[in-house]
């Protein structure tokens, strides 16, 4: 049996601290989905129902180990869902209050910068961005954003490949 699966059962038995390290190795994970799909602003929440709906529901899960794709698949529901039932107000990301990857100490120009880097991702098709996010934003690497999503780690290397090349060709233009 692997760690995951191990974790999982843990989980499954209600241990805590199971619970908490699921959430500690696979927030990173579920934030880029939410990023991907959401303000940032609202990504915390989708963060936090995705991980509420899991835990609910970790009985149904059948494998274990594919514990990572499963958790994907609620993180991108739970985005979905809240999009359609808020039919989303779409605000300008230059007057949002969170610039995502900007520091708080960051320069206007470079807080500028993140902003239109962002609203270039969110342009590019939903497998690259929620690729690119995952790598860009939270500083996942190739192999344990295929860990986490359930692709491959080749699948994974392409999409990163493919979205950073498109990305660039829509920041020059």
């Amino acid at each position: 049996m692997s760690e995951l699966a191990k974790l999982v059962e843990a989980a499954r038995r209600g241990e805590r601290d199971a619970m908490a390290k699921l959430h500690d190795d696979f927030a990173p994970m579920v934030h880029a989905i939410a990023l991907a799909r959401v303000s940032p602003s609202e990504a915390q929440d989708v963060v936090q129902d995705t991980f509420v709906q899991a835990i609910t529901r970790l009985a149904t899960l059948r494998d274990p180990d594919a514990f990572g794709g499963w958790l994907a698949t609620i993180a991108r529901n739970r985005a979905m869902s809240g999009l359609r039932q808020r039919r989303r107000v779409v605000t300008p990301l230059d007057e949002q209050r969170h610039g995502v990857g900007a520091s708080a100490t960051a320069s206007a120009p470079q807080a500028l910068q993140a902003r239109r880097a962002l609203e270039a991702i969110h342009s590019l098709p939903a497998a690259y961005h929620e690729t690119l996010i995952m790598r860009l934003v939270e500083g996942m690497s190739s192999d344990e954003i295929a860990e986490r999503t359930g692709l491959t780690p080749k699948s994974v290397r392409v999409n990163v490949h493919r979205g950073l090349r498109m990305l660039r060709e829509v920041l020059q233009s």
